[in-house]
Formats: structure tokens, sequence, C-alpha cells
């Protein structure tokens, strides 16, 4: 391990790597076609675990302004988890009697697929949206969005007017380089009955699945309630409940207070199980290296195989962990035709590094190459299902993870 490995959450200098993914260009930075032949950037991308408190985090950060301030993600493109976003939202607006006197914050709100749920049901609420560009398509719907990146600092200016009774936070937590001001900013804003719920993968589903492709420059972190307990105890916050959810490959879902209130039985099972599974020990992360070389020779005699029998062959989904896994794998266009996308965004551009054409989902049946590649496998099921002529026409689908299998 480097000697210059610090902890971004507790600040100790011990650590181990975990994975090397190599150097890779930002996941999300995807080129115009006339831009092939300009210098792409690009930035180590290595994985290490904090030896005193657990935390798994990446080595070589690159500022969030270079990231975020212009982002091609849009969250309502995926129907699945616009629909979980809708029944979360009833969940809470049910539990915790959300009325209009309440008010519900969300930090990264995107394209207000999540709040616009509250702002039809009247119920005052802010998103916190530091792309211009998504913040703007989620004002066109009605949510009232203001863009910047959530800190102590804007907590501070926000809780002059009120405090929040309900902070969401979905797929943000870990983006954020400074953790502490983050939890910090919870502090400060959130009610004192209030809740925050935040959902992230979850590190030992990733770990345990060999999911190296959730990891990308703009996931700095990668949590498991050992390394987030020490963390939230540090600004006197609690976490009061945990429930895992099956999004992204497995995910954790925390329910954060002040430290005013008491955790449930939940936490104290999960507690136990991790440390079952050996999360606070070095050997825990020892075989993640080996998974995703394994995944990536696998995939390697798979397309091998295709290529020599003629077969020609896409990918789906041109999202960041699409990237990490088509340069990690060392895939070009040479091995991929083309990748399908339903963003309008990303459409008319190229993967970055591979250089990889995306083209809209309707050309998978239309060119109908025999088998794809399924970048996006956290969406298996709606995917298939959304591509059954392509399926029925004779068309394969590749799934990479957590193993490698044709369907």
């Amino acid at each position: 391990m480097p000697d210059d490995f610090q902890c971004c959450s507790c600040g100790a200098h011990q650590g181990e790597l975990v994975l090397d993914l190599g150097n890779q260009p930002l996941a999300n930075n995807l080129l115009e076609p006339g831009d092939i032949d300009k210098s792409e950037p690009r930035f180590p991308l290595r994985l290490a675990v904090c030896r005193e408190c657990w935390l798994l985090q990446i080595m070589d950060l690159v500022p969030p302004v270079e990231l975020f301030s212009d982002y091609v993600y849009f969250s309502s493109n995926s129907d699945s988890w616009v629909k979980y976003a809708a029944e979360c939202a009833e969940r809470y607006r049910n539990e915790y009697n959300l009325d209009s006197n309440s008010c519900v914050v969300e930090i990264a709100s995107n394209d207000g697929y999540l709040l616009r749920n509250f702002s039809a049901a009247g119920i005052p609420h802010l998103g916190i949206e530091p792309a211009a560009n998504i913040a703007e398509v989620a004002r066109a719907n009605g949510v009232e969005t203001r863009v910047d990146f959530f800190s102590e600092e804007l907590a501070r200016d926000l809780v002059s007017e009120r405090s929040a009774d309900l902070i969401l936070a979905n797929n943000v937590f870990a983006h954020v380089p400074d953790i502490n001001d983050f939890v910090a900013g919870l502090k400060v804003l959130l009610a004192a009955d209030g809740y925050a719920v935040m959902e992230f993968p979850y590190a030992v589903e990733m770990i345990g699945q060999g999911e190296f492709d959730t990891i990308y420059h703009e996931h700095v972190f990668y949590f498991t309630l050992t390394s987030l307990e020490p963390l939230m105890a540090r600004h006197q916050m609690r976490i009061t409940r945990v429930e895992r959810t099956p999004m992204h490959g497995g995910s954790l879902r925390i329910f954060v207070r002040h430290d005013s209130h008491t955790a449930d039985e939940t936490v104290t099972s999960l507690r136990e199980e991790e440390v079952r599974l050996g999360v606070g020990n070095t050997p825990f992360y020892q075989d993640f290296a080996s998974k995703a070389e394994a995944i990536r020779n696998q995939v390697h005699d798979q397309l091998s195989e295709f290529k020599a029998e003629g077969q020609r062959v896409a990918a789906y989904g041109a999202a960041a962990k699409g990237s990490t896994f088509l340069n990690f794998c060392g895939l070009t266009v040479e091995d991929i035709e083309f990748v399908v996308d339903r963003s309008p965004h990303k459409q008319g551009k190229l993967m970055p590094g591979a250089h990889v054409p995306v083209v809209p989902t309707e050309e998978l049946a239309k060119r109908s190459p025999s088998a794809t590649l399924l970048l996006a496998w956290n969406f298996a099921d709606e995917i298939l299902d959304q591509q059954a002529a392509y399926r029925v026409a004779g068309g394969k689908f590749l799934i990479p993870i957590p193993e490698v299998r044709l369907v």
C-alpha cells in the first residue's frame, strides 16, 4: 500500500490495496464522434480499505466539479427505478405522516424522479442537484430544485428557513469525497425527530458477487455498516434501522437519526452478520481482485468464441458501470459493434475509452446481433422483458455478473 494513504473518514494511514482497475477514463464522459482523435484524460482507479474503520474507498480522487456539473445520467430512463421511487415516496409519506406542513429534502435529486411524487401530494420539498442541465428538467416537472452541492455550509443556509423532516439521498452518499462534511450537514438540517434515509450499493454484496464494475471515479466510497457506524457517531448521529434491497446488484438502505434515538434489531442483526463474514478483517477483501479477473477472462473467452464463429456482438447499457467493465476488460469497437441505451442524451456518442458508438435501443432488434453483452446486468429482468422481440428472433444476452452466463 502506498505511504500516502489516508482514510477519508477516520484519517488513519493504515490501508490495504484491494483492487487495481488500471487507468480509466471518467465513466460518464461520453465522447462526441468528432472528438475521437482528441486527448482523453485517464486516471488511476484503485480501491483500498482502511484497516482502522474498514471503509472501502478509491485512492485517486477527481474533483466533483469535473464529474457532476454537467451530467448525462437521468434517473427517469429506468422504468423499474421510477416505479421503485414512487413506492418509496408513498411509504415514507404514510410512515412519517408527511403533509403540507412537512418538509422533504432530497440530495442529488436528479430529474425529479422521486420528489415529483411529493410535489403531486402537495408536500413542500426541495431538490439539491449539482448538474444544472438535469435540474432544469426537474423544474420543468414541477420539482423545486436548487443547483448546488450538499454541504454543512449549505445546510446552515437552508435550516435558517426551516429544518427537514425527511432527507432522502439515493446513490449519492458514495459520491461525496468529504463525507464528514456531508454527515455534519445532515446533523444541521435534520429536524429533531426527523429521518435521513440513504441508499447505496452494499459493499458486502459487491465483494461477494465480484461486482467490480460498481467501481468508478464518481463512487468514492463503498459502504458497510461496520464502516458507517463510527462515522455517524463522530457527528452525534445514529443508524437506527437498516434494510437490504435488490437494487443495483444489492443495496443497503439506512435510516439515520440524531443520536438521542435508539437503533432497532435490524442494526444489531446486520452488525452481527458482518462480524461473522469478517468485514473487519483483511481476508474478506482479498478474493475480490481474483473474482474480477475471472469474469474478465470468461467474457474474453466467450467473445473470442463468437468472433471465431463470425457472430456479431453488441452491448446493452451505456451507464458508468459499463464504462468500467469495457475498459477493465480491454474491449473496444473491435469487439463490440455498438451499445444500445434508452437515454437520448447518450445516443450518438461514444463510450469513454472503448469508443463504441451508442445507439437507441430499437437498433438491437433492427440490427439483430447474435449476442448482446448486458452491461446493465443490474436491470436484467427489466431489459430481458423489454427485448422480448430480439430474443424471440434468436438473440442471446451475455450476462457477466455475478457469473458469466448466456441466456
